[in-house]
């Protein structure tokens, strides 16, 4: 049977691949974003290679209010079966210049709307009797800073918590949250998080040798959300090419002949 999958983003990079991995599966799709031409365009594409039930969402979710477009989803195309976290957004500013707007800015995207679609989701799944599945995407830069990126780092370690938080309150109501955390992934909405060829260049460098592709992410958040995934909450689902598993560009740290090393 054909799920409601509501994604947020879901005009971006990430939010574009997500929305057709599950389209090509049979499900409906609910894309939700602030651009709403390439919104349309989004869904629209959607319904015509797939022949599944699409709709647009125009929202802002920095508003105080984001959590209203789950019950408007709902309102208008049934119950939401899957809830996608995918907007977000990753502006450069030097620590010295950051402002109290610019900070809760960026929180209020990649961490407040995610909790309050969440929060959205869990009462009218619990009021309706019904499982629910959300799956957030964090980000690498949880655990490792980079310059120009306090803000954007610390809402996404705080997604991560926010993931493993609402698992536990809200595991009891057969609701499944969990996480993939991308590294970086090529083409992933230039067009309003653009980045130069040299930072692209240098945080490429992983374990597997290239940098992620969209459907990389969209594939890890499709198997969460599925039956396959039903024992998995709380879970933080690292799709990087093993850039958090360590750096493989590092020499030996001794070229000798150490005490753990046989002589012969």
């Amino acid at each position: 049977m054909a799920r409601h999958i509501l994604i947020t983003g879901a005009a971006g990079g990430l939010g574009s691949a997500i929305s057709e991995r599950f389209a090509a599966a049979g499900d409906r799709i609910t894309g939700v974003d602030a651009r709403e031409a390439s919104l349309r365009d989004r869904v629209d594409a959607l319904a015509t290679a797939h022949g599944v039930a699409v709709d647009a969402i125009t929202a802002d979710l920095s508003d105080p209010a984001a959590g209203a477009v789950v019950d408007e989803a709902w309102e208008r195309s049934g119950p939401v079966d899957v809830l996608v976290n995918a907007a977000g957004i990753w502006p450069a500013t030097p620590l010295l210049e950051m402002t109290a707007p610019m900070w809760d800015h960026v929180l209020a995207i990649n961490t407040r709307a995610p909790m309050l679609t969440t929060v959205a989701l869990g009462r009218l799944a619990v009021a309706a009797g019904r499982p629910a599945s959300v799956v957030n995407i964090a980000s690498g830069a949880a655990i490792r800073a980079r310059p120009g990126a306090a803000h954007y780092c610390t809402s996404k370690a705080a997604l991560e918590m926010l993931t493993r938080s609402c698992a536990v309150e809200l595991g009891a109501q057969s609701i499944r949250v969990n996480a993939v955390s991308p590294g970086f992934v090529a083409g992933s909405s230039q067009d309003v998080n653009p980045v130069t060829e040299e930072y692209a260049a240098a945080v490429s460098t992983n374990v597997l040798g290239r940098a992620g592709q969209p459907h990389d992410v969209a594939a890890a958040v499709f198997f969460l959300a599925s039956p396959e995934a039903a024992w998995t909450t709380g879970a933080v689902l690292r799709v990087d090419g093993g850039s958090s598993a360590g750096n493989p560009a590092l020499p030996l740290h001794w070229t000798g002949t150490t005490s753990a090393q046989s002589p012969g």
